[in-house]
């Protein structure tokens, strides 16, 4: 593994590469309201940004770069004086970021947005039958449908601010979304996710072991468990959930340490979006006591991986671009590659994870 010192600079070279990134045309995907979509450029408000500014909170809280705190604030800031958009499980994405920068600093610059935008999750949010959030976004209406997505876009902000502002009924509104999604998207046989749910014939579409889609829960349910404090039943539930899901998961790893875009589907390309996420859960689920020392093992190969995956500009490269429902399997493998928000920031959350783990060791 890479020192302390290579490590920081790979980081501050994807920060780099983050800032950089522009859309220059290349989707056209306008937004049920009229307005131009952007899923590319760091400084549009939608869900690719939000997990790249997920990484971002991550780093300064990991290594206190004020650089990066400056970068959030000005960010938020920008936004809020504008006006933020509709609120969709897209849009919600960036709420995330803030809470742990308001966790941090308690500025009260913050505090009313995430205030107003929680309380509106809970009341107008379009839910399916059972309660879960329907996964609506910018540009579509997903009637009847859950997706793995949601509790990475939505659950996560809800857990992080609840616990920061003493809500106990986000936090548990948080954990029953992971259960309810974990009833309907996961697969007992494997421990793996489906992409997405119908109630509109119940089934799973393709039933598409998608590989980012596992490792939005991968991450996400490990980042639950951190980011708020969850009653013992919920947290050994969802602590199970997850292992079961990685140890299969390792099974599917390639040679290379990267994980095809369709997990059970060696014909499909590696993916590192993914790759890096499922990475960075195994490292941290290994830290944590979760998992066997053969989870560090194979969150070191995905590290290396990524790694090679990052360019001399910070871009990382082989990330497919946003991923809508598929109702067969060659839709997955048909998803162009593009750089994106969450490439760079997966390919972050893996990189501040090592450094934690190469702090440990040279201490």
């Amino acid at each position: 593994m890479l020192s302390r010192t290579q490590l920081k600079q790979k980081i501050e070279l994807l920060v780099a590469g983050l800032k950089s990134l522009r859309d220059e045309g290349k989707f056209d995907e306008p937004n049920l309201d009229g307005t131009a979509g952007d899923y590319v450029s760091f400084n549009a408000w939608e869900w690719p940004q939000g997990v790249g500014l997920y990484g971002l909170a991550q780093m300064w809280l990991k290594t206190g770069d004020t650089a990066v705190k400056t970068l959030l604030e000005d960010w938020y800031s920008a936004h809020i004086e504008k006006g933020l958009p509709p609120q969709n499980v897209n849009t919600t994405a960036p709420m995330l970021a803030l809470s742990l920068l308001w966790r941090e600093t308690r500025d009260p610059r913050w505090e009313a947005p995430m205030k107003d935008w929680a309380d509106r999750i809970l009341t107008d949010m379009p839910r399916t039958r059972c309660g879960g959030f329907q996964h609506n976004v910018s540009d579509k209406i997903n009637d009847d449908e859950l997706w793995d997505d949601t509790l990475f876009m939505v659950a996560l902000f809800l857990a992080s601010y609840g616990e920061g502002a003493g809500r106990r009924d986000l936090v548990s509104e948080a954990a029953f979304q992971f259960m309810i999604h974990t009833h309907y998207l996961s697969e007992p046989e494997t421990g793996l996710w489906f992409h997405g749910w119908t109630f509109d014939g119940n089934h799973n579409f393709a039933r598409a072991r998608w590989a980012r889609g596992n490792s939005w829960i991968s991450a996400g349910v490990l980042d639950l468990i951190e980011l708020a404090e969850l009653d013992e039943g919920t947290k050994r539930y969802l602590t199970e959930v997850v292992k079961a899901q990685l140890e299969t998961l390792i099974g599917y790893q390639a040679a290379s340490g990267a994980w095809h875009t369709l997990v059970d589907d060696p014909t499909s390309y590696e993916e590192i979006s993914a790759t890096a996420a499922i990475g960075y859960a195994l490292l941290k689920g290994a830290r944590l006591g979760i998992g066997p020392q053969s989870w560090h093992e194979a969150g070191l190969k995905a590290l290396s991986v990524t790694l090679d995956n990052i360019g001399a500009d910070g871009i990382v490269d082989n990330v497919s671009y946003g991923t809508r429902m598929g109702h067969d399997l060659q839709f997955y493998k048909d998803i162009p590659i593009q750089p994106t928000g969450y490439g760079q920031s997966m390919a972050l959350l893996l990189l501040v994870e090592a450094l934690n783990i190469a702090q440990a060791e040279e201490e």
